[in-house]
């Protein structure tokens, strides 16, 4: 797989760890096979969601439509780049030019 897609959500947002690991479970069990969720990261005030993809575009419309009714869809940022890359290029929200893992 090509690009890894990271789905962020400030840490003041999930109710606790708990609350993160469902949603990595979700998208496990409800993402296609194309698209590998690859781990997580928890702490520097942001969580962190790996997914491992050769289309980043169609796994985020996947991941939207498996999460656009859960509470933390609304709080959610969402970015990709090359697996040999730094640069990530911005998915959600709409209008939104950076990105950063800390």
């Amino acid at each position: 797989m090509t690009f890894q897609l990271v789905l962020q959500w400030p840490a003041s947002s999930l109710g606790d760890f708990d609350e993160m690991v469902a949603v990595e479970d979700l998208l496990i069990a409800k993402l296609s096979q194309e698209n590998k969720v690859d781990g997580h990261d928890f702490g520097s005030g942001e969580t962190n969601i790996f997914v491992l993809t050769d289309e980043p575009e169609m796994a985020f419309r996947e991941i939207r439509a498996i999460l656009a009714g859960h509470r933390l869809w609304e709080s959610a940022a969402a970015a990709y780049r090359q697996i040999d890359a730094d640069e990530y290029h911005v998915l959600w929200p709409n209008g939104a030019t950076t990105f950063n893992i800390q």
